[in-house]
């Protein structure tokens, strides 16, 4: 049995039950329906917008001849379900972040995030133009299925927390909410590391279920309600500087779209990708202001912190070394990382300074 057959075999007790609910693609009068499925909560603000526009524009750029019916995390699946559904073909795409499925294959981190990572411009240089998408070809149809960036927050907080971060050892015995390779940095810290849904974090920090979490960002961390908890925000993050959301479909659903039809779907993650970044962008600003006006506490780790989260961080990356796709994409990823942040960092990095240091920014 190839591995595509294994993983629907192994699959299918698990999602039985979801199964039912679960129609195969509908066809009528050369129309089709596809079921879009999330790893994220209604309305939970930025990703499930981006989600929401990758269904609308596929819809309207087709004419309604691809109509993609979007269902929210736990509406047919949960959100960490998504992955196993359409590998096996109980659902046609999903949208979502890929580090929260790492133990499917650990090289799924270079196509959502690593810490320490690359920024938005710097993985769509990888991902378009230096190997990134042959790789993620190569790693993704193992699974049955193909992956498009359709989506990036741009650079994520730090996180809320219940405490101040004064030294690493403040880590210990920490509760804190991050998934994918984020979280296993923290866990080598001492803090004992928890992967929820971002539907289930609000709950689980006003509780005390957990000491802390990090979410996306000013604005989707304000609409989420975490200042309503704690006021301690550490508004930079080494975890996700740029993370990458993906649109991913079931490869023989791919596949039997016409070439046209194709096309659209993948230039319309392409324009979901930019529009997502956007969006943030165009919010995290104002919201910030607000939360600070609200009495929430802006703050940096020490550099003491900064430089323990980066040897963790040289560690996490390494272990999985073992594995060739692994190892492929770890190569390729950092040369071009390397290569960009050369050129970024004596030009963009030094306007930025410069502009804000004579303006006044």
């Amino acid at each position: 049995m190839d591995r595509r057959s294994f993983l629907r075999a192994t699959t299918a007790g698990g999602a039985a039950a979801a199964a039912s609910a679960l129609a195969a693609p509908a066809y009528a009068q050369g129309k089709r329906t596809l079921t879009l499925v999330t790893t994220w909560g209604r309305g939970l603000a930025g990703v499930h917008d981006s989600a929401q526009y990758c269904a609308d524009q596929i819809t309207a750029a087709t004419d309604g001849d691809l109509t993609v019916e979007l269902k929210a995390a736990g509406e047919l699946v949960g959100a960490f379900e998504v992955f196993d559904a359409v590998s096996a073909g109980q659902a046609d795409m999903y949208h979502g972040v890929d580090y929260y499925f790492l133990g499917q294959h650990p090289a799924l981190s270079f196509f959502s995030q690593v810490p320490f990572g690359m920024n938005f411009m710097e993985y769509a240089n990888w991902f378009y133009h230096d190997g990134g998408q042959e790789l993620g070809d190569e790693l993704y149809s193992i699974f049955g299925m193909k992956a498009f960036p359709a989506g990036n927050t741009g650079p994520q907080s730090g996180g809320w927390f219940s405490k101040e971060i004064n030294s690493p050892e403040d880590f210990q015995g920490l509760k804190f909410r991050m998934p994918g390779q984020g979280g296993q940095v923290l866990g080598k810290l001492g803090a004992s590391v928890q992967n929820l849904p971002g539907a289930e974090v609000y709950q689980a920090l006003s509780s005390g279920a957990i000491d802390g979490t990090e979410w996306i960002g000013p604005w989707a961390d304000e609409k989420a309600g975490f200042q309503e908890i704690t006021k301690i925000y550490y508004t930079a993050g080494f975890h996700e500087p740029g993370p990458n959301l993906n649109l991913t479909m079931n490869l023989e659903v791919f596949e039997s779209l016409s070439p046209g039809h194709q096309k659209i779907v993948e230039q319309v993650a392409r324009a979901s990708n930019l529009w997502t970044m956007s969006l943030f962008m165009a919010n995290n600003s104002a919201a910030l202001q607000r939360l600070q006006s609200g009495g929430v506490k802006l703050m940096e780790f020490p550099d003491s912190v900064w430089d323990a989260f980066g040897a963790a961080a040289k560690e996490v990356m390494e272990e999985p070394m073992d594995d060739e796709i692994y190892a492929k994409c770890y190569e390729s990823f950092n040369e071009s990382l390397r290569s960009s942040a050369k050129w970024i960092s004596r030009s963009e990095g030094s306007f930025s300074a410069q502009r804000n240091r004579v303006m006044g920014l």
